[in-house]
């Protein structure tokens, strides 16, 4: 079999598109010429004939040789970063860099550059080089030049060369939270919850920080996604999680008794459902926030809410916009009307004026969420956290979301993200997300990107981010692929995590990356390098090079990584007290996810399990002659943490009530209630939020992690 073109090669490699790649098992294999194809179209890029290619080949040249400046400098702190510009052959040149603070630095020297002049229609261009001085501060700046009689201009952006990590150790809990509600919420967890569950944990055990699911906001209509992963938007929040009574204007409305029989009424739903519904506290909740905005506010508050629309501006529009058109038209706007497929249609903004009082109800429903993370967080570290919440980032949105419709010109149609068989998922994962532009995120100076991350820290002492890899490069699948039939695209690494950095060095914050799952063995040690940490899971953390078996033994405690967040389980994995009975295994039986016998699954699991008990009796951590059950085995397996240098841990809430069901069954989607599961102890029987305060198994935890991070104490 040929493999692809030469012209389709040297395309693919412009582009950062893969045509090769390693997979899970060591082969090499090569990417389709069909595939690299679709991939390339979604990039703008037309290659399916030799003559498109010598075509997008040209005209990639003469984009490059066109433009005076990059698109966008990207520098580190304590190193001068090298950038071209270009100018009509012999002419002469004037540069200097605009700081953020307004004042200006002229000292770029020109390094020596031999490249030939492009003749551009007759005219030829010449290249030059020149550094950055290597002492610039952190921030966004920008490159002035005057050359050929005109003024250009270009982003330089400035990170930290690594972020300062937190003093000492630290170990939070982490939840699902609309999984935990309490007696005062309205039928699944919120904020307000949220920030007694930090305050609990601090004041109690101890722990720094609070790891939450992801908050974004998810369509506005019924029936609601369940899954936090699979978000309308990610620069939003999901209005789902307002306390209503903690919003000051509920203090002034007239008939609240109307309003507490109703929540009355949907947390006495909630009580006997078995699955959380969100379609009925949502539906109960906006009827009450409905309320509450058609209260008038004091003046300060109007002013403060001015202030808020100024600062989220075009971003918070468009958003609030999507919102009142989803509850007209339906939440996929591909099947809209097609003058209002797009933000900046004239369709759109006339819709928004006629609709003006639900396009602001939506604004306003936002502006309560940041109050309400404001108050969170800074609870949180007035209770004694160092970090408080941590955030977790999602590693895309729905295709027919908010931030699809918004972002369409920085998305790339026609492909969706996802991954490469591996070890755990033999057949590849898509994931249905679009996946940014590389090429548009440069052009426009990595903006959107920008606007996520600086907005997911604004009220966070930490960040998840999910899947961090596909900062480095991500798995793009042509629209009617297999997941097998993908490739990998490369992004510029060093302005994405450049751009975490210098957004998490402003807010203060710690970023944890999960890097799970197949990663390019110098990656790990960049995100080191640049000061993120890791995620490490204990049934993961295997000695493979001295293992027998594909397995491997346990990694011994102290070669686990110090830069990094270790828990002993996942969101995808059942708590630990299911997981040791196998609830996955028989999980995946049920649902007809396994490739072998179940026998065959168990026995494997076992001797994983077998081997986890033998490192914990070699250690101390469970006596050696007598037979352990579950609740030692979990408390035994947290102790174990505490014996890695690892900077954070963390302790599922899950795990410390002794709840046995899984969160999400990967593969599934109405096969299993993903997303759904109310928090539950050991019989099954749910929990509220008050009986967690007063768990004698969640106390004992919590105090086995107090010990791991601080064993003076």
């Amino acid at each position: 079999m040929t493999g692809p073109a030469a012209s389709l090669v040297e395309l693919a490699r412009r582009y950062g598109v893969a045509t090769d790649y390693e997979d899970w098992t060591g082969t090499r294999i090569a990417v389709a010429s069909s595939t690299l194809i679709s991939v390339l179209a979604a990039l703008g890029v037309d290659a399916g004939t030799e003559d498109d290619r010598a075509a997008a080949l040209i005209a990639h040249d003469r984009e490059y040789w066109s433009r005076h400046l990059p698109p966008t400098v990207i520098g580190r702190t304590g190193a001068a970063s090298t950038f071209w510009v270009h100018v009509t052959h012999g002419n002469p040149v004037s540069l200097r860099i605009r700081l953020e603070d307004g004042s200006m630095r002229t000292d770029l020297p020109q390094l020596e550059n031999n490249r030939s002049p492009y003749d551009l229609d007759g005219r030829l261009v010449g290249e030059a080089t020149f550094e950055t001085p290597a002492n610039l501060p952190i921030g966004y700046h920008r490159l002035e030049l005057h050359a050929d009689g005109a003024e250009f201009s270009t982003p330089v952006i400035v990170s930290p060369a690594s972020l300062v990590p937190p003093s000492g150790r630290n170990w939070g809990l982490a939840t699902q939270l609309y999984s935990v509600r309490s007696e005062k919420s309205w039928g699944v967890g919120d904020l307000t919850d949220l920030t007694d569950l930090a305050i609990w944990s601090a004041a109690q055990h101890a722990a720094g920080f609070i790891l939450v699911n992801p908050l974004h906001a998810a369509a506005p209509v019924a029936p609601m996604e369940p899954s936090p992963y699979l978000p309308t938007s990610r620069r939003f929040v999901n209005p789902i999680y307002l306390r209503v009574e903690a919003i000051p204007e509920y203090a002034y409305i007239r008939r609240r008794n109307r309003l507490r029989k109703l929540r009355e009424a949907v947390q006495s739903r909630a009580d006997r459902a078995e699955k959380v519904d969100r379609d009925a506290a949502w539906k109960a909740k906006r009827s009450a926030l409905e309320a509450v905005y058609e209260v008038p506010r004091s003046a300060g508050r109007d002013l403060a809410y001015a202030a808020y629309r100024e600062r989220e501006g075009r971003s918070l529009d468009d958003f609030a916009r999507w919102c009142a058109l989803a509850e007209r038209y339906g939440a996929d706007w591909h099947q809209w009307p097609r003058q209002l497929q797009h933000p900046a249609g004239e369709a759109v903004a006339e819709f928004a004026a006629e609709h003006a009082d639900s396009v602001d109800f939506h604004r306003w429903l936002q502006w309560q969420l940041d109050d309400q993370l404001t108050g969170a967080q800074a609870t949180a570290l007035q209770t004694g956290m160092s970090l408080g919440i941590m955030h977790d980032l999602a590693v895309g949105v729905d295709p027919n979301g908010a931030d699809s419709w918004a972002l369409q010109d920085v998305l790339a149609l026609g492909v969706t993200a996802g991954a490469p068989p591996d070890e755990f998922n033999q057949l590849g994962q898509d994931w249905s997300q679009p996946p940014w532009r590389p090429d548009q995120l440069e052009q426009l100076a990595y903006e959107p990107f920008r606007a996520l991350v600086n907005s997911v820290l604004r009220h966070a002492g930490g960040v998840r981010i999910d899947h961090i890899i596909g900062l480095f490069r991500l798995w793009w699948i042509p629209n009617g692929a297999r997941p097998t039939d993908g490739t990998y695209v490369r992004y510029d690494h060093e302005a994405m995590i450049g751009i975490v950095a210098l957004e998490a060095h402003r807010a203060g914050a710690v970023v944890v990356g999960e890097d799970l799952g197949t990663v390019e063995p110098w990656v790990r040690d960049y995100l080191n390098e640049r000061g993120l940490f890791g995620t490490s899971i204990l049934w993961f953390e295997a000695d493979r090079d001295g293992a027998q078996g594909p397995a491997g033994a346990p990694l011994a405690a102290e070669r686990w990584r110090e830069y990094c967040l270790s828990a002993v389980t996942t969101h995808d994995l059942p708590p630990t007290a299911g997981y040791l009975a196998g609830e996955h295994v028989r999980l995946r039986d049920e649902l007809g996810l396994l490739t072998r016998p179940a026998a065959e699954e168990l026995a494997d699991d076992r001797e994983q399990q077998n081997s986890w008990l033998d490192e914990l009796r070699r250690v101390g951590l469970l006596d050696g002659d007598t037979e352990a059950d579950a609740a030692q085995i979990v408390e035994a397996l947290h102790r174990y943490l505490g014996r890695t240098p690892s900077r954070l841990l963390s302790l599922s809430l899950a795990d410390a009530v002794g709840d046995l069901r899984t969160q999400n069954q990967p593969g599934t989607t109405d096969e299993y209630p993903n997303w759904r599961v109310p928090l539950a102890g050991p019989d099954g029987k749910k929990l509220l939020l008050e009986d967690v305060f007063d768990d004698v198994t969640a106390a004992r935890l919590g105090e086995v992690m107090r010990k791991a991070v601080r064993p003076a104490v």
